[in-house]
């Protein structure tokens, strides 16, 4: 977490933000694909409401995050708002890992805490660093927040239709990556779930049809050798 928040702001301040604009980025936003997409599509000339909605969809994930992590941590009314701004890839994996609500409230609160403070801190040294650095682009270091992302997502692909998904949106955004603008294929990626999930639900219903036929066949023949058997 420490290297991406470094790589995050060595690449906003590269991308032509300024410091305090990366640093309020980190600490309103906190969530590292988002932070890196945005910037990203910014340093490629992406319109900035272009590179927005990419960075939005990319964070989208984080609301459904809040879903089951609400009813796992029960937290009073009150104090949600700010717990939300913790609920990420990584406080989402520790507190699910745990056995009990008060030991997941605990792993949330110290995951949350201490990445917050580590992410922001880092993105300070990072951008303070960037011209330090000379040529940001030789370095690398925009490449940090996808392999992290993509390091916690591998493992989440555990079934055909999700790893279904994730194939076509990667074949989707490298795909049109040359013939859109930037921050544009980030959106249609997008596109890959309900498609996959449309193709399945469509298989399915075939597989259900197709068993519906083998059923009525199967009683119609045991209902013609019930025939047979009372003529003779």
């Amino acid at each position: 977490m420490g290297l991406s928040g470094f790589a995050f702001g060595v690449t906003s301040a590269g991308s032509g933000l300024t410091l305090p604009q990366t640093c309020v980025l980190s600490l309103l936003v906190f969530t590292g694909a988002s932070q890196f997409a945005l910037v990203g599509a910014l340093a490629a000339g992406g319109n900035p409401l272009t590179a927005a909605a990419g960075a939005f969809f990319l964070g989208v994930r984080n609301a459904f995050y809040g879903l089951r992590l609400s009813q796992v941590l029960a937290l009073p009314r009150g104090i949600r708002p700010l717990a939300a701004q913790w609920v990420i890839d990584e406080t989402t994996a520790v507190t699910l890992a745990q056995p009990t609500r008060r030991s997941a409230r605990i792993g949330f609160t110290v995951t949350g805490l201490s990445l917050y403070v580590l992410w922001n801190l880092t993105t300070f040294l990072g951008a303070l660093g960037a011209k330090a650095l000379g040529d940001t682009d030789a370095w690398g270091l925009d490449a940090a927040g996808p392999a992290v992302f993509l390091a916690l997502l591998a493992p989440m692909l555990k079934t055909t239709t999700e790893r279904a998904v994730a194939a076509l949106a990667v074949l989707l955004g490298l795909g049109l990556l040359p013939v859109l603008p930037a921050g544009v294929p980030v959106l249609a990626a997008a596109l890959a779930a309900p498609a996959v999930l449309y193709l399945e639900g469509r298989r399915r219903a075939d597989g259900a049809q197709d068993d519906a036929d083998d059923v009525r066949e199967d009683a119609h023949g045991d209902l013609r050798g019930d025939v047979r058997e009372e003529d003779r």
